[in-house]
Parts: C-alpha cells; structure tokens; sequence
C-alpha cells in the first residue's frame, strides 16, 4: 500500500492521499486522514475518487453529508480527484450536488490534478495572492 504524500499545488502544500489506501465510507473512516492533515499543518486533502466508497454517490445514504462535514468541521478543503461522471449520469441530486459543490470553496470535484492545481490558482489570483 502506498503512503499519503505531501505536494505542491498552486504554491499551496495539499495531502494527496493514495490511492491504494482505505476506502472512506463516513465521518468515523476520514479521521486518520484528518489527523494527518492537520499534522502536516495543511489545509487542503486531495482525495482520489477510488478511496469513496460506493454509497458516497447515492446521497439518501447520507454518507457524502457526513464524510463532508467532518473535513468542515476541522476547516480542512477537500478534492475529490477522478472520474465520476458514471455516478452522476445516474443520478440529478448528486449531479446538483456536485454542481454547487464546486461553486464554493470547501469541496471541490475535479477530473485531474492539473485541472484542481488550475482552480486553486484562479482562486489565488481572485484572492490577491
């Protein structure tokens, strides 16, 4: 199994988790990766989209809502990183889901790292720095 990693992104330090780690199925399974990014004194995780587990996507579940709201309440960003527009095509709440998401701030959908590095420094330039 591989080992989360520190990177660069838009001059700002992100935990990139791996890939290969544990599947986040609520609040309880992203506190390993919240002790780590508040260790490392990031404020940003980037999440690839595999280590979601499948009931993430079917909202009713409410497993998005809470696994959300533990990155909130420790003010950490999240990106989820990968391909979901499989999930999406099958399902309009998770598509507005998504939608708005990305309008914020805290969560943020993206396909690749180039695309996430790309918003953060939109986000930088509108922020002054």
């Amino acid at each position: 199994m591989s080992t989360d990693t520190l990177v660069t992104l838009a001059g700002r330090t992100a935990l990139a988790c791996a890939a290969d780690g544990p599947k986040l199925c609520g609040g309880g399974d992203a506190t390993d990766v919240i002790g780590e990014a508040l260790g490392h004194g990031v404020e940003l995780v980037v999440l690839p989209v595999r280590r979601l587990a499948a009931e993430f996507f079917t909202l009713r579940t409410g497993v998005a809502g809470e696994l959300v709201q533990k990155f909130v309440n420790y003010r950490l960003r999240l990106a989820v990183v990968g391909d979901i527009s499989g999930h999406v095509d099958r399902s309009t709440a998770l598509r507005d889901f998504v939608i708005e998401a990305n309008r914020g701030d805290q969560l943020w959908f993206v396909d690749t790292l180039a695309e996430l590095e790309e918003r953060l420094r939109v986000r930088a330039e509108r922020a002054g720095g």
